[in-house]
């Protein structure tokens, strides 16, 4: 079930953009269930994970600001490639993030690109292996670095799916370790503070992408519901606890702190409202589970055999 990369050339911080010039979000129709910490200029439609005293701590990539007046979320969630970027942007994601109390959660996708063609993965490869994007990484680094909120730096996400249209993801498991440890061992050069997500998908064969313990802080891990897969692939609705289950006995081996890097659902109410009411809920069978950060927006890369494009986000009825 593959993502594709959320990636703007022109506006890669969308969301501080939004939340500090005022823009009026989209309107639709209410559904599913009510916001756990509701705000009073508007209303949702919401698929946000509901929050209690005893709950595990929630964040979102949240590109039309649904999510600004939400003091539930503790992770602000960003999707940056290291080409063609103005990245003194980050000094307004910083701004939004620390007035909020936020993580920044920087997701760094290795795209290199012109107008009509893009590298190949071994194209790719190679240039990373002769020290071509060192310069890239240094950048990112170092403006993250002058950041005064917490910074989580998220490298090349789901090598271990196939599916999909990352350059990354055809790499072997040998040429993704050695490109994640050079990426992280450049920024570290420029940034001491910062904190590493090694991020699969979630596939059996994402332990043989992982690139040792001294390269990763945290495991991500993305999962999505969508309910007519889950009928047409298992024969009822999968719950988020059944999904998440292979994927984090995979991920917690590696004995670090486990976090959903990229949460969305979609179907019915009730399949909406049971994904909300557990996906931020402590699970015992879960104990490194520490975060879950929801993906609010429409897919961009259809999933396979004609599923389209589900739309995970949560909608505004109401303008701010």
């Amino acid at each position: 079930m593959p993502v594709m990369s959320k990636i703007s050339k022109a506006a890669v911080f969308s969301t501080a953009v939004l939340a500090l010039s005022g823009a009026v979000l989209a309107a639709s129709l209410p559904r599913g269930l009510p916001a756990a910490n509701p705000d009073t200029s508007s209303q949702i439609d919401d698929k946000r994970p509901v929050v209690t005293p005893a709950s595990i701590d929630v964040g979102a990539y949240d590109p039309h600001g649904d999510y600004t007046n939400d003091t539930t979320v503790k992770y602000e969630h960003l999707f940056l490639p290291w080409e063609d970027v103005d990245l003194s942007s980050l000094a307004l994601a910083d701004e939004y993030a620390l007035q909020r109390g936020r993580t920044l959660l920087i997701t760094v996708e290795p795209w290199s690109w012109s107008v009509d063609w893009r590298l190949t993965a071994d194209q790719l490869l190679q240039g990373i292996y002769a020290g071509k994007y060192d310069a890239n990484m240094d950048a990112i680094c170092t403006a993250a670095a002058g950041l005064k909120s917490p910074v989580i730096i998220r490298w090349a996400q789901e090598m271990d799916e196939t599916d999909n249209q990352f350059t990354w993801a055809k790499w072997s498991p040998e040429g993704y370790i050695h490109a994640y440890q050079r990426a992280v061992t450049e920024c570290r050069k420029h940034n001491t503070t910062a904190k590493y997500m090694w991020s699969p998908k979630g596939n059996p064969s994402l332990v043989d992408f992982y690139p040792g313990d001294g390269f990763v802080d945290i495991v991500g891990l993305s999962l999505f519901g969508l309910q007519q897969y889950d009928r047409d692939k298992f024969g009822k609705d999968q719950t988020f606890v059944e999904t998440l289950e292979p994927r984090y006995r995979l991920a917690e081996k590696f004995g670090k702190p486990v976090m959903v890097a990229e949460l969305g659902y979609e179907g019915d109410q009730n399949y909406v409202k049971n994904w909300a009411e557990t996906a931020a809920q402590p699970h015992p069978q879960f104990p490194k589970l520490t975060a879950v950060v929801y993906f609010n927006d429409r897919e961009v890369y259809p999933w396979p055999d004609n599923y389209g494009l589900p739309d995970w986000r949560v909608k505004s009825v109401a303008t701010n």
